[in-house]
């Protein structure tokens, strides 16, 4: 069924100052209310307790009268004085009506008043303020001016109802007049105390977004001790501390793009100078065949570092595109820029022929590479192991992740690189080194969702895990 028009949308107002009016005007309200209940109780109680007690004396007028005997006129006019139509007392389990039998067309609404202020005693004014108006009220109290058991009195609605309407629209106004004033003074408290400092805070940090730069943008410290006190001075600091971190990544924004000019010239040089000791090695000198190996070493070492401080000094890497592919040929390319041989430092594969894993290729052919190269570096300078070494490659599915894991049996990290191995010119394990690859490596692997840890280092070698989400189906079965 088409609806004919648009539902209805209630939009709540956005701003504190109004949120806060609503608060404070719904909590005097709900105040009121739970004062207002027992009060109309109480004045409902009292009522009835009032003409039972007028007609309670009433009824001593007419037990003092000889032989009990009261004109009926009379006996009419203390009834109609005491408020009812009908008075009764029980004295030791007798009752005795002191008035003419009443007759109505209806029972009367019996309330009780010596049952004790119970949940009927909120409920009870309700019901004889809505109720019929020309109902009968019968009202059952202990007697206070008398011997008896109780008293009973029969009184008409009407003028109860009456006068519960006139005492609630006065108990409504004075209860409103006083929510207005409560609720406008905690308004007024909290807008001074607190909603005018937060809108200097929320303006101060809105100048700040738009102009780091600008002075006036820090907030004005109150001297306050509380929390929005703590949150003015907390705030100016942070201010200051980011305006620094800009002006530093300004400076190093300028720097490192001088760096990668000068950087970039550099290769260019050091690559002349490779191609110019390509020629030397055709020479046939002994004695440039004997230290042209070290000048070899030395400019891989100088382009190695020149290409990872320009990959590092990228604004950002490229977002990664993985896909499914195969461990072992992607290791073995790895492996061979990494210039692992057979009869130098070799490649052991431990993975499954058929292993597969979800990855990026260019990316994970980085990481791998990174991790062989260092390892056949660390190996290569030992002299007593003349260059001869192993690392092992294997896989697995760990609790829903693919793990790749990278062993060598080198000398381990010192002391001083694991402290900072991850952390760009920091953390070289080898002279002459940036600490560049171990931090794209990382970067690489968390831009997978995943991360490069070092499990362990020591005299024996040191052990990596490539560790990415999720394990493609056929590898979590191999695994179960």
């Amino acid at each position: 069924m088409k609806r004919l028009w648009p539902p209805l949308k209630i939009r709540w107002p956005s701003g504190l100052h109004a949120r806060l009016l609503l608060l404070a005007s719904a909590f005097a309200l709900v105040t009121a209310a739970m004062i207002l209940l027992p009060s109309l109780a109480a004045y409902h109680e009292r009522w009835l307790l009032d003409r039972v007690r007028s007609a309670e004396i009433a009824s001593l007028a007419v037990e003092a009268a000889p032989n009990n005997e009261v004109a009926a006129d009379l006996r009419g006019q203390l009834l109609q004085g005491a408020g009812v139509t009908a008075v009764a007392v029980q004295v030791e389990g007798a009752r005795r009506l002191l008035s003419d039998v009443p007759r109505f067309n209806r029972p009367p609404v019996l309330v009780d008043l010596r049952r004790g202020r119970d949940a009927w005693w909120l409920v009870d004014p309700w019901l004889t303020l809505f109720g019929d108006r020309d109902r009968m009220i019968r009202v059952v109290a202990k007697p206070q001016f008398r011997s008896g058991e109780f008293v009973e009195v029969v009184a008409p609605a009407r003028p109860l109802q009456q006068a519960l309407g006139v005492y609630l629209l006065r108990s409504l106004l004075v209860s409103a007049a006083l929510s207005l004033l409560a609720g406008g003074a905690v308004f007024t408290a909290l807008t001074v105390f607190i909603v005018r400092p937060m809108k200097r805070i929320t303006g101060s940090i809105e100048r700040f977004r738009a102009d780091p730069e600008d002075p006036s943008a820090a907030p004005e410290v109150s001297g306050r001790h509380d929390e929005i006190g703590i949150l003015e001075e907390e705030l100016v600091r942070m201010q200051e501390e980011v305006r620094q971190a800009l002006r530093a990544r300004a400076r190093l924004a300028a720097l490192g793009e001088a760096v990668a000019k000068i950087n970039h010239d550099l290769r260019n040089m050091l690559t002349s100078a490779q191609m110019a000791s390509d020629r030397l090695a055709a020479s046939g000198d002994p004695a440039v065949a004997k230290a042209l190996p070290r000048l070899e070493r030395a400019l891989d070492r100088a382009l190695g570092l020149a290409q990872n401080v320009l990959n590092y000094g990228k604004s950002e890497e490229p977002a990664s595109a993985p896909r499914a592919l195969a461990l072992a040929p992607a290791v073995e390319a790895a492996a061979e820029d990494a210039g692992l041989a057979p009869q130098g430092v070799r490649l052991e594969v431990e993975a499954p022929s058929d292993f597969r894993l979800e990855a990026d290729p260019e990316q994970l052919h980085r990481i791998l590479l990174n991790l062989m190269r260092n390892a056949r570096q660390a190996i290569e300078a030992l002299p007593e192991r003349e260059g001869r070494g192993q690392v092992t490659v294997a896989a697995e599915v760990r609790s829903g992740d693919t793990v790749v894991r990278i062993a060598d049996d080198g000398p381990g990290l010192p002391e001083k690189a694991r402290e900072h191995l991850f952390q760009p010119f920091a953390g070289s394990a080898t002279a002459g080194g940036a600490g560049l690859g171990l931090a794209i490596s990382r970067e690489l692997a968390r831009s997978h969702g995943g991360d490069l840890v070092l499990v362990r280092t020591g005299p024996d070698g040191s052990v990596f895990e490539i560790r990415l989400p999720g394990a493609l189906r056929a590898n979590a079965r191999g695994a179960a």
